[in-house]
């Protein structure tokens, strides 16, 4: 008798603990839809949206922050959420040093951090592999060109914001120079700088295929606005058979909707742009707040969730990026 009144007691807390009502917070990196995350074209309007969608189905009340890409901000947003007592912090800030007061002070409070793309000491991590990323491009280019230029004089071009001193980015060049050499060791590189401004490019890509008049040119780029770019500049300078793109991101403005004029797509096979690396930035609510509630229930999480990075082609966009406004 006894031992089935502990039995129904133990079932009886299971079944509370899965009714209760967790507290997370989100600290964005900055919610601004003007300003994009990562050096890629999403904003952190859409991580924030991300999140609001993916809580929905949860047991969570969720608080959010706008960290608004300044340390002082995320300092104070990790001070109210020790002073409302929530039950998680999912810390998504750039800045290092203020990551690791955010952790010590959440820590003191007996509060669990979960990083997301930036690491905050002693907390499990979520972000993404530029490196892993990057070489995923260069090894499609390299693979393609190996498949149908064996003969042809190759060169290569990486075009993006090389301003940005970001770590990031400079992962994603490293990994993308790494795949092209995969099978083509000794290509000749070239970096073409956007200035954060991808408009930019038609200028000195134009003067850079007008210098490659017997030359097939393999294009990879850091985000996908660039890509976009990168395209309109070839096909003004008439080089369409000479040139294909790989982007990074998989934005909205590449994918679009049912209606929309897109480049990844299942009846534009013919596209210059071969496809853009998946970061699924637009997702992040979906794979992180899974984390934070096994760690809430108690459960064990990898000290390092990394971000699934695949190409996304024309063959595959409908599995993972249906359009969006598709019934």
């Amino acid at each position: 008798m006894l031992k089935a009144l502990v039995g129904v007691l133990a079932m009886t807390e299971a079944r509370a603990e899965e009714r209760r009502r967790f507290r997370i917070a989100f600290a964005n990196l900055n919610d601004d839809p003007s300003v994009r995350v990562e050096g890629l074209g999403f904003t952190g309007a859409e991580v924030r949206r991300s999140f609001e969608l993916a809580s929905r189905t949860l047991p969570v009340e969720m608080v959010y922050y706008d960290n608004g890409s300044n340390a002082e901000a995320a300092l104070a947003n990790a001070d109210d959420a020790v002073r409302r007592n929530v039950d998680l912090l999912i810390e998504y800030n750039s800045d290092l040093d203020a990551s690791a007061e955010i952790g010590s002070k959440l820590h003191a409070a007996g509060i669990p951090v979960l990083a997301v793309n930036y690491p905050v000491p002693g907390a499990p991590f979520y972000g993404a592999d530029n490196f892993a990323a990057g070489r995923i491009a260069g090894e499609v280019l390299s693979e393609f060109a190996r498949q149908n230029w064996a003969d042809q004089t190759i060169v290569a071009v990486i075009a993006g914001d090389f301003g940005d001193t970001a770590t990031y980015l400079s992962q994603r060049v490293q990994g993308i120079t790494e795949g092209l050499r995969k099978h083509l060791p000794d290509v000749a590189l070239t970096q073409l700088d956007t200035s954060g401004n991808a408009v930019k490019l038609e200028v000195p890509l134009g003067k850079f295929l007008a210098s490659q008049t017997r030359r097939k040119v393999l294009v990879a780029t850091l985000d996908d606005p660039t890509a976009l770019a990168a395209k309109g500049a070839i096909e003004r300078a008439s080089r369409m058979g000479d040139c294909v793109i790989v982007g990074q991101g998989v934005d909205k403005s590449i994918h679009g909707g049912a209606n929309d004029k897109k480049e990844i797509d299942p009846n534009n096979r013919g596209s210059l742009i071969l496809g853009s690396v998946a970061y699924y930035v637009d997702r992040y609510g979906y794979e992180v707040l899974p984390l934070a509630m096994t760690m809430l229930q108690g459960g064990e999480v990898p000290k390092r969730t990394i971000t699934r990075h695949i190409l996304i082609s024309a063959k595959n966009v409908f599995t993972e990026y249906p359009p969006y406004d598709m019934n």
